[in-house]
C-alpha cells in the first residue's frame, strides 16, 4: 500500500487481497473476535508501553504501528462484509461529533488544566 492511501482505495485493496491470497472472507461473528484479539493485543503493548506494567521478555519488539494496521484490516474486512461505505461513515461520524462536542470540550476546565 503507498503513503497516500485512501479510505476508499484500502477497502479495495483488502477485498482484492482477501479474494486472491486470502480465499474468501471468514464469517463476520468470525471477524469480529479476530478483531477483538487485535485490538487486545495492541492494548498490550500500549499498557506496557505507557502505562504502569513493564514488557517481559522479548514483548517489546512488537511494533505497534504492525498492531494497529492489524486492527484497521480486520475492521475493513468487516466493513467491507456489512456493506459499510468507510469513508462515508467516517465523514457523517466527524460531522456527527462536531455538532455535538461544539463547545463540550472547550468548555470542559478538566481540559484546561
Amino acid at each position: 500500500m503507498s503513503d497516500n492511501i485512501t479510505i476508499q482505495q484500502a477497502q479495495e485493496k483488502v477485498d482484492q487481497w482477501i479474494k486472491t491470497v486470502g480465499v474468501k472472507y471468514f464469517s463476520e461473528l468470525t471477524n469480529l473476535g479476530i478483531l477483538m484479539e487485535e485490538v487486545g493485543e495492541l492494548s498490550r503493548i500500549m499498557v506496557r508501553k505507557y502505562g504502569d506494567q513493564s514488557f517481559k521478555n522479548k514483548e517489546e519488539e512488537l511494533l505497534m504501528a504492525d498492531e494497529m494496521a492489524d486492527v484497521l484490516f480486520v475492521l475493513i474486512c468487516l466493513a467491507n462484509q456489512t456493506g459499510v461505505d468507510l469513508t462515508s461513515a467516517l465523514e457523517k461520524n466527524m460531522q456527527k461529533k462536531t455538532n455535538r462536542d461544539a463547545t463540550r470540550h472547550v468548555n470542559n476546565e478538566k481540559l484546561h488544566r
